[in-house]
């Protein structure tokens, strides 16, 4: 009997993974939509490294919805663990997804190698969860498939991507398959929804599929968004920290909310409020990934396109600072003049954002500021929480900058945007679950939901290993 396991997110913002199962005999089709890393807390880390509740090697193959590493994350565990079919995404997602995995697995290799070095780890000898070997192999079985093209990656078991907006390539994942009964049914999974208006890409683009079974996420299912007001945010900021002469530091996502950033700073440049020279992208993979955004024509919206036509440089490839090298990232801690460093990563839980705290944490002068979701656990929430000190690479590093979130430069749609996504289906579906989000969120979304949408069926808010039916 075909069936639906919930395996990751369930409760929490990573980790998503959902196995769709085609039946009992072992040539049956089995296949996973998604496979993210854990990011969080050190329990929440710890998940990464359990054994998979289904055999990786007897998948038929893996469904991207995009490319952020609590959706892509374990692909090259998967991968070292046995798997070796398609994974299948879209045409603008494969760039984004070789970016992340590599430089995932050259972080864990680091942090092993560096953990050794410092004897900081509680393991005697400290392993990365994956290596850069796996991560290519992974990146060798991606697979592109275009949008809005039905494509039917097994007898009978069709799929079709629509765009989501979140990110450049993100979809929206229509699927449609015969349950037990023999009856043809449809479950859409909506990925991370994007947002309306905003710069750079397209809107989403809800499927227009009458779904029997819609699991959508809950990430912002409580709060509403502010872009103006966090827009306004980010320019005071910047003229109160260059007035006292300290840097401001944005631990930014190197996809999708690094380029939108930059797009707001190149804005802030055009009307001369800000030198172009006190902007330093502090990122290699942040730096290829910008290119690639520039050069997904399709995938942007009417406004890029506009500024780009008319010799703009709206996405900043030649106006501002880019730091490849460690020596050049190095340089900016020395530098005494203020500055804008935008780093990676966007949790603050790796990268070279991590070590501009260590110098500049304890600076009254400076400002950190987040702009996209901070998981439970990880060092980026613990400074919205008020923490006074963090730990660092083995030592505690007191917190006297300002810290602020703007959470209206979200990718995320909020939870009035989930309604609209939700509004503009053809109808209701007739199962409705909330996943990838934390539990006060998915239980405010399930209350709108049923509030704002006549004949919405009540939520169900599956937990790890909750199966159902197709």
């Amino acid at each position: 009997m075909p069936k639906v396991t919930f395996h990751g997110a369930c409760g929490v913002v990573t980790g998503s993974c959902t196995h769709l199962s085609f039946g009992n005999d072992p040539s049956s089709p089995n296949f996973l939509v998604d496979c993210g890393m854990y990011q969080g807390g050190e329990d929440l880390k710890e998940r990464n490294w359990n054994r998979f509740e289904f055999d990786p090697s007897r998948l038929t193959g893996v469904v991207v919805t995009h490319a952020h590493l609590d959706h892509i994350g374990r692909l090259p565990l998967l991968v070292k663990r046995g798997f070796r079919g398609p994974i299948y995404c879209t045409p603008a997602s494969r760039g984004l997804v070789s970016l992340i995995l590599e430089d995932a697995a050259e972080i864990q290799e680091e942090q092993a190698r560096y953990a050794r070095k410092k004897g900081y780890s509680r393991h005697k000898d400290p392993q990365p969860l994956y290596t850069t070997g796996d991560a290519k192999q992974a990146i060798k079985q991606l697979e592109k498939k275009p949008f809005d093209e039905v494509h039917e990656l097994a007898p009978g078991l069709r799929v079709r991507f629509h765009r989501a907006g979140h990110l450049l390539g993100a979809s929206h994942v229509e699927w449609s398959a015969k349950g037990s009964d023999g009856e043809r049914r449809s479950w859409v999974f909506s990925g991370d929804v994007g947002r309306w208006g905003v710069p750079i890409l397209q809107d989403p683009q809800p499927p227009q599929v009458e779904a029997d079974a819609l699991l959508l996420e809950s990430t912002y299912g409580d709060r509403k968004h502010n872009e103006s007001q966090s827009r306004q945010q980010l320019r005071e900021i910047v003229d109160r920290v260059f007035d006292a002469g300290g840097k401001v530091m944005i631990p930014a996502f190197a996809l999708g909310r690094t380029q939108e950033v930059l797009y707001y700073l190149a804005e802030m440049v055009e009307e001369g409020v800000l030198d172009p020279s006190a902007v330093f992208l502090d990122s290699p993979m942040a730096i290829d990934a910008t290119e690639l955004y520039d050069r997904a024509e399709r995938e942007h919206d009417e406004e890029l396109k506009a500024l780009a036509a008319s010799g703009d440089d709206p996405l900043a490839r030649n106006t501002f600072n880019r730091c490849r090298s460690v020596a050049d990232s190095k340089a900016l801690n020395d530098r005494q003049a203020p500055a804008v460093i935008v780093a990676t990563s966007g949790m603050a839980t790796a990268g070279r954002i991590v070590h501009h705290f260590m110098h500049h944490l304890g600076d009254p002068k400076s400002a950190v500021v987040f702009t996209g979701y901070q998981a439970h656990g990880t060092r980026g929430r613990a400074l919205l929480e008020g923490a006074q000190s963090v730990g660092i690479h083995g030592g505690h590093f007191r917190v006297r900058a300002s810290v602020h979130s703007l959470q209206g430069l979200s990718a995320h749609a909020d939870c009035k945007e989930l309604v609209r996504w939700c509004s503009e289906l053809p109808g209701p579906p007739r199962r409705l679950f909330l996943n990838h989000g934390e539990d006060e969120p998915r239980k405010a979304l399930r209350a709108l939901l049923c509030e704002r949408l006549e004949g919405w069926p009540k939520a169900v808010l599956p937990t790890r290993g909750h199966t159902v039916d197709w």
